[in-house]
């Protein structure tokens, strides 16, 4: 991974104990590098490789290195960035810590989805114009968190938190996801409808879709055009899914208004209209694990070296198939 720092906040010292318990650990360095005489006698005797943010490539060559291995257990979300299809080829277990880094960013998302009922942003923008003399109107009927609408777009693993997070709330859920029958959606406290239903009925709209050829550029010009006056949109997902020069036709009239955690290109160029505009809240990919949260995903990857060493099947597994809609 990328350094010793990352190792310590992702590992904290009782899941290095507990490392220590079932594992010879190699090296008291991370490797950074798959190239150096330290590196190459590390990966002879490796049998599990438990990888962060700016791990090298894991392909054929390293492979050739390291005849043993058995478990790259990624320490983070998406390992696209760091594993080669040879490394299913070989056998070798794949696991990835993505079930907790969706904790945070479904926390996020709820954080919002509930402050964009309340009409934060603009009624933030409001007082922030009149001071003293502004005041809020309480009878504004489309603002509140009783019986709202909240669209989800995508029943992903993020998708599917946000949906249990909203469960105690009293809003009304809609879910659009392709894959899921009426039924499926129901349990998971949703009413499954078409995009184009949901971006016209909800009041704030989050998007948890894969990243997938049908789903780059998903969110156009048409549906943003169909959120009603006064809407929210939300990303956590990826930029790529949504038409930035659509979203920001739409968000230069003020007429809806957006949470960005990402964005395309990432991060805007200078001088962005999205980075002034006051009915956008734009943050720098800060929904996914930060600080204290690097722990939860550090122990997750402990997990699945425990459970290697048990002889049981990995808890978060990821196939050829799983690997195509990961970000």
């Amino acid at each position: 991974m990328r350094s010793n720092e990352l190792r310590s906040g992702l590992i904290s010292p009782d899941a290095m104990a507990r490392l220590d318990a079932v594992a010879d650990i190699l090296s008291p360095d991370v490797l950074t590098e798959f190239d150096s005489p330290r590196a190459r006698a590390v990966l002879a005797q490796a049998t599990v490789l438990l990888t962060g943010w700016g791990c090298p490539m894991i392909d054929a060559t390293v492979l050739d290195a390291a005849p043993d291995l058995a478990l790259i257990a990624h320490a983070a979300g998406s390992v696209k960035s760091h594993v080669a299809a040879d490394c299913w080829d070989r056998g070798v277990r794949i696991t990835t810590a993505a079930q907790a880094n969706a904790v945070p960013v479904a926390e996020y998302t709820l954080g919002f989805i509930l402050l964009a009922g309340k009409n934060v942003f603009i009624e933030q923008h409001r007082q922030r114009l009149g001071q003293s003399t502004y005041y809020k109107d309480h009878l504004a009927g489309d603002v509140g968190n009783l019986g709202g609408t909240v669209g989800i777009i995508g029943a992903s693993r993020i998708g599917r938190l946000v949906l249990e997070l909203l469960r105690p709330y009293s809003l009304n859920v809609l879910l659009a996801d392709p894959t899921l029958t009426t039924a499926e959606a129901a349990e998971l406290g949703a009413e499954l409808v078409s995009l184009e239903d949901l971006m016209r009925r909800s009041r704030v709209v989050s998007l948890h879709a894969p990243i997938l050829p049908s789903t780059i550029g998903m969110i156009g010009a048409a549906e943003l055009a169909g959120m009603g006056d006064g809407a929210t949109f939300i990303n956590t997902a990826r930029g790529v899914l949504v038409d930035h020069d659509a979203l920001r036709a739409e968000l230069v009239t003020g007429r809806i208004n957006a949470v960005l955690d990402v964005t395309a290109p990432e991060p805007l160029p200078d001088g962005d209209p999205l980075y002034t505009l006051p009915n956008v809240i734009l943050t720098p990919h800060i929904a996914g694990s930060l600080g204290n949260e690097l722990v939860r995903m550090g122990d997750l990857a402990v997990d699945e070296v425990e459970l290697l060493a048990r002889g049981e099947d990995a808890g978060y597994a990821i196939t050829r198939e799983v690997l195509a809609a990961m970000a």
